[in-house]
């Protein structure tokens, strides 16, 4: 009996570790990437945090053998797929340097909410009447989250509020690949695929910032963190349920709370942490009642 009990507390417990990973990756990603906001514009960072994870996936797949996986099917989805995912990118490393980090966590935090709305319409998902209550709970959190007034609305709100929606494209773009496609391929053409995007958008105007002694260091930080914050939470939501992951995930919004506001003197929002709060419950309710109505469905 003692280890049938232990077991699920050993499940949740190593879920939990990788999801600390994750936490410190996602936040050590937009303190860096406000800190290069400065030096560089939004497609360089992206371009070279591309270059960083082109080269290790690359390695990756030819010290692992893997590198077979890597094939042109579906190419015309995988340009979809990361351009959706390089304009929510994008559009997320500007928000980080315009408006407090805690507010684009919890804008940040409605991508599955979104994904509940468009996955009807892209992935031919009924649209039931849980998930249609958990989106209208997700948009009353984005509403108290903007505070939606000319005080409230500015370019930041807008673009870290965008950014959940292609992100929830990304999301879904990559369910549909993964029918067909390995890990290993989605990565390479996400970091390939992407780093041409970068290339192009970056060298649009002629003028393509290098990296110095004092960025270097930084974008190398955001090259590994973009990869190890997915990393940990696959691992995370390959042994733990997404009722036990997500709750774990949400704390990475009081952590970019404090963080920025020993960094960078940003005050503490209540009104952003009621409106993550609102939104996190409806993510917590259509998961719980997907989770139960699976559980229900096992012979």
């Amino acid at each position: 009996m003692a280890g049938l009990t232990s077991q699920p507390i050993n499940t949740t417990l190593r879920a939990a570790l990788w999801m600390i990973g994750a936490i410190a990756s996602f936040s050590a990603m937009a303190i860096a990437g406000r800190e290069l906001g400065t030096r560089y514009d939004t497609f360089e960072i992206m371009m070279y945090r591309s270059a960083f994870g082109a080269v290790v996936v690359i390695i990756l797949a030819f010290a692992t053998g893997a590198w077979r996986q890597i094939n042109t099917r579906n190419f015309g989805q995988q340009v979809v797929r990361n351009l959706a995912h390089f304009t929510g990118q994008n559009l997320w490393f500007y928000a980080v340097t315009v408006i407090p980090l805690a507010q684009v966590f919890a804008l940040e935090f409605t991508s599955p909410l979104w994904v509940i709305v468009l996955s009807p319409l892209i992935l031919g998902e009924r649209l039931t009447m849980v998930r249609g209550i958990a989106a209208i709970m997700g948009f009353i959190g984005i509403l108290i989250v903007a505070r939606p007034s000319i005080e409230g609305i500015n370019a930041g709100v807008i673009s870290a509020a965008t950014s959940a929606i292609f992100f929830a494209l990304t999301i879904m773009f990559t369910k549909r690949l993964t029918r067909t496609q390995t890990i290993t391929c989605i990565l390479f053409y996400l970091t390939t695929l992407q780093l041409i995007f970068g290339l192009i958008a970056a060298g649009f105007d002629g003028d393509i910032a290098l990296p110095d002694r004092e960025s270097l260091p930084l974008l190398a930080l955001i090259g590994a963190c973009g990869l190890l914050a997915h990393y940990c939470l696959t691992n995370a939501l390959s042994i733990a349920p997404a009722t036990v992951v997500v709750p774990i995930d949400f704390v990475r919004l009081p952590v970019i709370a404090v963080l920025g506001m020993l960094l960078y003197n940003e005050a503490l929002d209540i009104w952003v942490f009621v409106g993550a709060l609102v939104i996190f419950a409806g993510n917590y309710f259509n998961i719980w009642v997907e989770t139960r109505k699976t559980v229900a469905q096992k012979p």
